[in-house]
Parts: C-alpha cells; structure tokens; sequence
C-alpha cells in the first residue's frame, strides 16, 4: 500500500480561503452606511432624517407625522422634516445603501471551495461494495488574489451610495420646499383673484342697472360683462392650480389617507429686510456639493476597476484543483488500496482573446468617468454664479413690486376714492382703480414666490440636490393659483 502527503495537497485550497482579509465591521452593522448618510444631512439642510427597517419603527414615524400635520397648518420646515421622515421613495435610497454594504460584504468574502466526490463500481461484488472513490477540492485562484482589488472596488461603490442617498435626500427636501411655496402663493394668488372677482360682481352689477335705466349703452354694459365672465374663469384656474400644488406636496411628504387633512398658511412669509452676499460661492460649492463628490468616486472606482482589468488581462480565470483517488485492487484473495493524489490547475489559453479588447474598454471607462467629472466641476460653479445672480435679482424684483408699484397702485385708489366722493370721478373709473392695485398686489405676491424659489435654489447649489427642479407646478406666476389656510 503506498502512503501520499494528501493533507497537504488537500489543504492548499483551504489555505487560499484562509489569506483573505477580515470582513469590515462597517459592512456587517445594522443599517450600514446610514449614520455617514445622517451625519451630512443636519449640517446641510438643518433637519434628520431616519430609516426605517421595522414594523414597529414605520409604526412610530406615523404617529410622528401625524402629531405633525393632522388638521395642522404647516410651514416649509415642517414640510420638509416630514417628507425626510415619510417619503418611501426616500426610505428606497436608503435601502440602496445597505444593498451595497452587503455586496461590498460578499466581496469581502472567500468564494467556497468546490468539492466533488466520486464512487466507481457501486456494487461489484468482487471488491465488496465499490471499486474506487476520487475525491476533488476546486479553487479559484484569481477569487484569492485579486480580493483586495475587488474589494477596494466595491468599498468605493458602497461610498458612492452613500453620497447618492444624501444627494437623493437633499434633493427631497429641496423640492418639497418649492412645492411649499408654489402651494402657498397658489393660495395667497386666490384670495387676491377673489377680492378682484367681488370688484367685478359690483361693477357688472352696476352695469346692468345703468343699462336698465338707459344710461350705459351695449357696448359698456357687455364690457363690464366680459371682463366679469373673464375673471371668474381665472379664479377657476386659480383654484385648480391650487389644488394641484398643494396635492404635489402631499405626494412628496408622502401622506395618505386621514393625513391629507392638513393646511397650509394664506401667504408667503415677508420678504426679508435685505439678503448678504454669499462670498466665495464657487469655492463652497466645490467644497460641498454632494453630486461632484459622486463623481470624484466614480472616477476612484473607474481606476480600481482598471487596475483589475490589468491584472488579469492575460489570465481571466484560475481554478486550482486538488484531491484523491483511492482504488482498491484484490489479488490473490487479499484487498489492497491504492491512493493517488491529484493536482491540476485549470485555465483559459488566451489564443484569441489577449484582453486588448477588456483593456480598451477600462481605458475609455476611465477616461468617460474623468471628463464627466471635469463636467461637472465646471457645471458646478456655473450653476453656483447664476444661483447666487439669480437669488439678488428676485429680490431686487419683489423688493420693487412691494416699495415702488403697490404703493402707487394704493396712492391711485385712495385718490380716486377722494374724487368719487366729491363726484368728481363715476364709479367706473373708481373700480378700475381698485382692480389695478389687486393686479399690482398679485403681481408683488408672484415676485416673492420668485424669490422664496431663488432662495431654495442657491442651497441646492451650494450643497446639492437641485437636478430635477422643483417637485410642485410653477403656475403661480400667472393670475391663476388658489385656496388659503384652512385648505
């Protein structure tokens, strides 16, 4: 009988699982990756935000919401602190974290062992109950050695997650506080409409009678009229449009069913004494934006996956296989057993693929990923200037509207109040004066819903989140919107 150094054959394989590295406790927590996303939300926007895993935890984010929105009027921070908290596309992204955590975990792992057992000749008679018994252990070789690369690889995709779900959060808020916005001026558009709408009713009505009496002809009474008819189709409108920004932010909050019972204030906040400039703003953005961090990490991993690609240009794949044959052999009455030991090492030939195909689409991947990136940076200070430009311009605008052409408006209605008691001016002109100054009062709310937007716009590009626009329909601006608090 011969006697081989199996155990060392056998082992090689095991030894190969045995090289690899620990697997990093930042993979394996509990919500993996989601304190690093937390952590940059609260210096960036000034909320938190949760994710949930757990029946009882979506049981206590709903009463949270619900302490914070039923029958409640709510402000633009409320807004977008319940939208953090209950958005489930949001909760989606958050997933997306751990999904990579556990890749870069498997990543981190050994591939198994193959092992393969075989019996020959079950049954013969002569040698008992079989004839021999081979026994295999597979191991890829490459799964070992280029570990670390992979692992490297997919350290950088499990970051880039990261910085996707705070780009996708900083996105949810900032669109949720344009939705605010365009709700809250759609209302406040509307209560002004109504009052213009009740000028009109008087002056229609008034119309009506002096035609009765013969003291407006045709041509003035259907004036009146149309003007009327005109105007109550734009309320129409405007209380649509209201409807239709206000269901906008519910979606983005993510509320259903008794939560849809909230409201929102009559009108936008005052505009501000005076707003700074914001210095170095290109720098800040540089500095913060969060989708130009993204990108710097898909150039990281484009480098890691070339230098993979490199190694194993020539070689693809490498299994190493080890084991036994034990045959057993009868002669002269007497049983002997044979054990062979096995090794192979199995390959492809790179006869017609050398990899100069797989190195040239590493290469152009790494190339694609730098000019995306130098794309962005550009695109970055570009969208920072024109914010920034932007955000003075609306207030420049709104701030006239409400020193310059309001209180014009305002000093023309008085005056001609004064000269319709003194029977010097009709009614007429008197009620063309009042509609002007509610046309001038919608023009100056739409001015500052340009502004309270610009202002969300210049956080999102200094920190991000700002691709996509605004979650709510812009139609503010028009002398349709609608509704008020209470709505």
């Amino acid at each position: 009988m011969r006697v081989s150094q199996i155990p060392l054959v056998l082992g090689f394989p095991l030894f190969l699982g045995a090289c690899a590295t620990a697997v990093p406790v930042s993979y394996t927590e509990p919500k993996a990756g989601f304190a690093n996303v937390a952590s940059q939300i609260t210096p960036a926007i000034g909320k938190r935000t949760v994710f949930a895993e757990t029946q009882a935890e979506n049981e206590a984010l709903k009463k949270q919401v619900h302490s914070m929105v039923h029958q409640k009027t709510i402000s633009a921070d409320t807004a977008v602190q319940v939208a953090l908290l209950n958005n489930k596309g949001l909760q989606a992204s958050y997933a997306n974290v751990g999904l990579s955590a556990a890749e870069a975990w498997q990543q981190s792992t050994p591939e198994n062992p193959i092992v393969s057992i075989g019996v020959l000749g079950i049954g013969a008679p002569e040698l008992g109950a079989y004839r021999a018994i081979e026994g295999l252990i597979r191991s890829n070789v490459l799964d070992a050695t280029t570990r670390k690369q992979r692992m490297a690889i997919a350290d950088a995709s499990f970051r880039q997650a990261q910085l996707n779900a705070v780009n996708d959060t900083l996105a949810l808020a900032n669109q949720t506080r344009k939705a605010w916005v365009d709700a809250v001026a759609a209302f406040e558009a509307v209560s002004y409409l109504r009052r213009a709408k009740a000028t009109s009713d008087a002056g229609s009505e008034l119309a009506m009678r002096l035609g009765e009496t013969g003291a407006l002809n045709k041509a003035g009474q259907a004036r009146e009229q149309a003007f009327n008819a005109e105007l109550a189709g734009q309320l129409a409108q405007a209380r649509l449009n209201a409807i239709r920004s206000k269901e906008a932010l519910t979606r983005l909050m993510g509320l259903w069913g008794t939560e849809v019972d909230y409201y929102v204030p009559d009108a936008l906040p005052a505009l501000p004494r005076s707003v700074g400039r914001v210095t170095d703003i290109e720098a800040k953005a540089l500095r913060n934006r969060v989708d130009l961090r993204v990108a710097k990490l898909g150039l990281e991993a484009q480098a890691k996956a070339f230098g993979l690609t490199d190694q194993t240009r020539i070689v693809s794949d490498l299994e190493f296989i080890a084991g036994f044959e034990a045959e057993r052999e009868i002669e002269d009455g007497e049983t002997e057993t044979v054990t062979t030991p096995q090794v192979e090492v199995e390959f492809a030939i790179p006869i017609y693929d050398t990899g100069k195909a797989r190195m040239r689409k590493a290469e152009l991947s790494y190339l694609q990923a730098a000019n995306v990136l130098a794309e962005k940076a550009v695109n970055v200070r570009s969208e920072a200037r024109g914010a920034e430009a932007s955000y003075h311009a609306a207030y420049k605008i709104a701030r006239h509207y409400r020193d310059v052409l309001v209180p014009l408006r305002t000093t023309v209605e008085e005056e001609g109040l004064l000269s319709y008691n003194g029977m010097i001016t009709n009614t007429f002109e008197l009620l063309t004066d009042v509609r002007e100054k509610l046309g001038a009062s919608l023009e100056a709310a739409n001015a500052k819903r340009e502004f309270y937007m610009a202002q969300a716009d210049l956080t999102a590009a200094i920190y991000g989140g700002g691709e996509g626009g605004g979650g709510a329909g812009g139609e503010g601006a028009s002398l349709a919107a609608g509704g008020g608090a209470g709505h």
